[in-house]
């Protein structure tokens, strides 16, 4: 793999998106061979480094008439644009500096007129073959002159790929279909450079759920955006390869990375556009999340569980900057035992904040108000259960200690049970909206000792114990009553 640094456009050339795509292609485990920064045969991997060598093999191209310098001014393209527009005609470089005299035309530039260097496109049909899309033929009446040099001297973009692309032995040139109507200007320029053309293949476009090109508007589209919210790079790897293309057997979703190595082939990528699905890239995150080892995902986790967190402890500290603070070990020990809890309920790493919420911020009038635990609250049980709930867990001297125990815990559970004679949903939901707020969450064994053991810690805002819990559900009963 090659890493070239393609910034022969200096207005959208900057070091800082340089460095964020270098960033996001070792995010994604990408490496290179060859590149700007671990050098290769050959250097210099950065285009803005290599214009002595397009200015060679354009002044080539024009000692051998294969190219030709032109004298149209910007104000003169913009004119024929509008009278081509006007009749409503393709939008074509008329080619009037072809007939110019080269040696008048060298003499006009020796004298400092400003001109750029056009390819002369062959009186005949291009053709190429494209692994995707097959044998593609372009007439030449479709292609006009383009470019190569700009009058400033700077090259452009599709002259320069071909230069690198020979140059640096790319056999493949793989690429959006959105520059598949760029090809025959490529291929012209291999043929008039008398150089090999590669293997081309242009993939299918990726299209958003309402089947309009995929843009900003669809959501994250970016690969830092996806980072960001806490897709696993090698989930976002597994997606992005099933987009336009599939596995031999055709069912099967997930792939390790050596297996995607193993089984991908171009010749079975369809031009037909793919969409993107959002939700089936967060379910095969969800999968990645669970197959991680419980460390990478509680390191992973922990800076989302809340810049505000961090930046209140820093303020009841002395100004610290948040992302400086010196998290207290017994807290960060406790915040991995939330993300284990909360683990299989995620689709996002950006999930666990909102996912612990309620473990976090009790609100028992919230619990009340909440439409799904409406008919948990409605069942002929519910009023014994909570009755019989709410009493023993304030007359438990381990629940007043805060050293309320699982297997206490589940004594109390069994004792309301055998008095209100409630089992199944009828038993666990109504405890569970006491608990967390919701009748839906995770086991009661893992979740009390992180209440119990969250409410001794130092965080902005206490963490309530069970004990607390039952107390504040009682008194917001009451005043609902």
């Amino acid at each position: 793999m090659v890493l070239r640094i393609e910034d022969t456009d200096v207005e959208r050339s900057q070091a800082r998106y340089e460095d964020q795509l270098i960033a996001d292609l070792k995010w994604l485990g990408l490496d290179w061979d060859e590149g700007t920064d671990v050098g290769g045969p050959y250097i210099p991997y950065r285009q803005s480094d290599r214009l002595e060598i397009y200015r060679e093999h354009a002044e080539r191209l024009l000692n051998e008439r294969k190219a030709y310098l032109c004298f149209c001014t910007e104000e003169d393209l913009q004119k024929e644009r509008e009278r081509v527009g006007a009749e409503h005609g393709q939008a074509l470089y008329s080619g009037k500096c072809r007939a110019i005299d080269p040696e008048e035309a060298q003499r006009r530039r020796s004298a400092g007129e400003a001109c750029a260097i056009r390819l002369r496109i062959p009186e005949h049909p291009i053709r190429f073959h494209d692994i995707v899309h097959g044998e593609v033929e372009f007439s030449n009446e479709v292609v006009s002159d383009p470019i190569i040099v700009r009058s400033n001297g700077m090259p452009v973009y599709n002259y320069v790929v071909v230069v690198d692309d020979a140059l640096m032995k790319i056999t493949h040139v793989i690429r959006g279909d959105d520059h598949l109507s760029n090809t025959p200007k490529q291929v012209a320029l291999y043929e008039a450079l008398g150089w090999p053309v590669p293997e081309f293949a242009h993939l299918s476009t990726i299209l958003g759920a309402d089947r309009e090109r995929l843009s900003k508007r669809h959501g994250a589209t970016s690969i830092a955006n996806f980072r960001d919210m806490g897709v696993l790079p090698e989930a976002l790897v597994n997606y992005l390869a099933l987009l336009g293309w599939a596995p031999t057997g055709g069912t099967r979703e997930i792939f390790s990375r050596d297996e995607l190595v193993e089984e991908f082939s171009l010749e079975r990528v369809t031009p037909s556009p793919a969409v993107f699905d959002m939700e089936k890239l967060y379910w095969l995150n969800r999968h990645y999340i669970k197959q991680a080892s419980p460390e990478r995902i509680e390191k992973l986790a922990f800076p989302y569980y809340g810049l505000a967190i961090a930046t209140e402890l820093a303020e009841k500290h002395g100004g610290i900057p948040a992302s400086d603070y010196p998290w207290p070990p017994a807290v960060v020990n406790w915040f991995e035992k939330v993300t284990q809890l909360l683990a299989p309920y995620v689709d996002r790493l950006d999930q666990f904040p909102e996912k612990a919420k309620p473990i976090l911020e009790y609100d028992a009038a919230a619990a009340l108000a909440a439409p799904d635990n409406a008919e948990v609250l409605a069942m002929h049980n519910t009023d014994a259960v909570i009755a019989r709930f709410t009493v023993k867990v304030l007359e438990d001297e381990s629940a007043q200690a805060s050293q309320l125990t699982p297997e206490r815990f589940n004594q109390i559970v069994g004792e309301v049970k055998a008095e209100t004679g409630a089992k199944g949903k009828e038993l666990f939901h109504p405890i569970r909206i006491i608990v967390m707020g919701s009748h839906s969450g995770p086991a009661f064994d893992k979740l009390v000792p992180i209440l119990e053991e969250g409410s001794h810690l130092s965080l902005p805002k206490h963490v309530l114990n069970v004990r607390e819990r039952v107390e504040a559900f009682a008194k917001a009963r009451c005043e609902v009553k």
